[in-house]
Parts: structure tokens; sequence; C-alpha cells
């Protein structure tokens, strides 16, 4: 049985990326799930989770129940973050985000990755002493995997691909676990990372097949590897086509004028927005 989702996050109102990205996950599969990403309780709000549910119940979507909120999920984020780290794969990371900026632009060649410039590992340096001082002293740090001691304990690894990635990827790709360099996996305000928390809800929700935008293409690579650390179950992954303004660029939650719901009030049905789509 395929097994998908849709896992917005109550930022702002859905837009049409959205709307394509929903009917791709819900087309697909036998069972569809919904999943409501606010872990950043600092910009989520009630309103526009009540609007998500009234979206896409609007597009003929239905899901099954209980919805899973990532809010009432952290200790099993929490529970993840140990098993890396009692396998010595975690490290705190000290430094301020200008920080960073500095020593990359001190650099005479810093490697880019699908976010930008890659971490340098500065603080992969410290030994245990210093870091413990450092966390006594009450600095705030964040937790980077140590992505050269993962890669190792992984081995080699590939995820499948059965839609299309931004340049035709099709079929086994093969794993670049130094992609993203050591990501951050967990913050002092926010308790999981957007890759932590996505493997370890698929995992727990049985979700069998993965579907998306091919901008989100990459993140198959560190979350793949998560997967194996974790011994959590690999899905199939369908990356789709992004649906973009008339000036190319994708959508954002910005573009007030093309939410769903402004959409709907101003006439359109569900089947003209399938059109719009090109669905």
């Amino acid at each position: 049985m395929i097994v998908t989702r849709f896992a917005p996050s109550p930022t702002g109102y859905l837009h049409l990326g959205h709307a394509f990205a929903a009917i791709a996950a819900f087309e697909a599969g036998e069972r569809f799930l919904l999943r409501i990403e606010d872990i950043d309780r600092g910009r989520c709000r009630p309103e526009f989770e009540t609007a998500i549910f009234e979206d896409l119940g609007w597009l003929g979507l239905h899901w099954e129940e209980p919805v899973v909120r990532q809010s009432q999920r952290f200790d099993a984020y929490r529970m993840a973050l140990r098993r890396l780290d009692d396998r010595g794969l975690l490290y705190p990371c000290f430094c301020a985000r200008a920080e960073i900026a500095a020593e990359i632009a001190r650099a005479s060649e810093a490697p880019h990755g699908p976010e930008g410039p890659i971490y340098p590992g500065t603080c992969r340096k410290l030994d245990a002493s210093e870091r413990e001082a450092r966390i006594m002293s009450g600095a705030p740090y964040a937790l980077r995997l140590d992505v050269r001691k993962a890669a190792a304990a992984a081995g080699p690894l590939s995820f499948e691909e059965r839609g299309a990635g931004p340049n035709g990827e099709r079929g086994l790709i093969e794993v670049n676990p130094n992609l993203f360099g050591d990501v951050v996996l967990a913050r002092k305000e926010i308790p999981a990372s957007y890759h932590l928390a996505v493997v370890v809800d698929d995992a727990y929700q049985g979700v069998t097949l993965v579907t998306r935008g091919n901008d989100l293409f990459p993140a198959a690579h560190i979350q793949r590897l998560l997967q194996a650390l974790l011994a959590l179950p690999a899905p199939v992954y369908s990356h789709h086509r992004l649906i973009l303004d008339v000036e190319g660029r994708k959508f954002s939650k910005r573009d007030a004028s093309v939410t769903l719901r402004s959409l709907r009030e101003a006439g359109m049905t569900p089947p003209q927005i399938r059109q719009l789509l090109g669905l």
C-alpha cells in the first residue's frame, strides 16, 4: 500500500504551489496523510492551520485522522538526537551566523551546497573540555551532525527517485553525504531541524512515498543518511515540477494575490484551479 503525505507549515496561507503538491501527494497514494509542521512556534499561527484544513477540503482532498503535529513530537526528536549523540555523531556549535559568514569570507575557496556556503567545521575542532566549559558557561549552541563520521558509520547509500530531480535524475541515486556539510539538527529555540523532524515523522507515520517539489531533491541526500543512522525505513521519492509565477519564480507565502483563499474569494472553482495548474 502506497502511503503519501502533505506536510505544510502554518506560517501563511496556502498558494498554488501548495495546491499542486497536495494534489500530487493525494493522487499518488492509497492512503493520504496530513502533517502540520509547526515546530517553529514563533512563526506558526492557529488561523493559518485552520485555513490549511479549509483550503484542502475545498480542493476536494480528504486525509486520515488524527493529524500529526510536530509541536507534539518534541520527545521523539530528542530521542533521535540522543541516539546520534550516543554514537559520537553530534557536536555543539557555538558560532553565530555572522562568525560563520566571516570565516567563510576569509577562506580562499569556500565549498558551496544547495543552501549556500558550507559550514567550515570550526567547532568540530574543539576538544571535549572546551565544549563542556562553553556549555557550562551558558553559551548558546546548535547541534551539528559530524557528516564525515556519519558517512563512515552509514557506508554507501542510495535512494530511489521515481519522479525527476532538477536535472532529470531518476532511478537509484547515489547519496552524497557531504552535500550540505555538517548540518544543524537542533537549536536551543527549535528542538529539531527540518531534516531530522521529517525523517522521524515519515517513519512514525509509515510514509512509503514522499512526493514534493524538485527544489527539495538535494534534501533526500541528507535525509537518507539520517534514515540509515537511525535505522529508519527509507521511503521512495518522487520529486515534481515547481509551479512558477509569470517571472519564473517559485511562489511564496508572501504572494497574497495567488493564495487559495484569495482565488476562492475571487470566484475560482477547484476544477479551474486544477486547469490553472496544468492537471
